[in-house]
């Protein structure tokens, strides 16, 4: 059996967070899903948990963070191509999430393409695509900041 991911998030209405990543694409899984926590599925391997946060706190000691005004991770999922990339983020700002309009950049001929959103809870998501030629090459030098 291939190992799996689940990715936990806190969420103040799941409700809306379920109508939110089903516009992107993802589908409830309702053997996982009640009223207080939705599986989310994304691929074979990966699935969103949504939490409500009273079901969040069973799972740890510690306080959940505001997404909006503090980052612990950004969650990068991989794209098909620069319109999937679009496809997704587009549909983040339709369905409730807000876009960060200084991420849509360049895409002809450039080796990668990405975009941010939140989601309605503040948690960040980047859509990428990679070129595959440039992904095989590997680990390129970056610039110092």
């Amino acid at each position: 059996m291939p190992r799996m991911i689940f990715v936990n998030l806190p969420v103040t209405d799941l409700e809306r967070s379920v109508r939110f990543y089903e516009a992107l694409g993802l589908r409830k899984e309702p053997k996982f899903s009640n009223d207080q926590a939705a599986m989310m599925v994304l691929s074979d391997t990966i699935s969103v948990m949504l939490l409500s946060h009273g079901f969040y706190s069973n799972f740890t000691s510690r306080p959940i963070a505001e997404p909006r005004t503090t980052s612990q991770m950004l969650l990068c999922i991989s794209c098909d191509s620069p319109d999937e990339v679009d496809r997704i983020t587009e549909a983040a700002g339709r369905t409730g999430g807000t876009v960060d309009p200084a991420t849509q950049g360049q895409r002809e001929g450039a080796p990668m393409y990405g975009r941010l959103f939140e989601d309605p809870d503040g948690h960040q998501w980047e859509p990428m695509w990679m070129d595959p030629d440039f992904a095989a090459k590997g680990a390129h030098q970056t610039e110092a900041a």
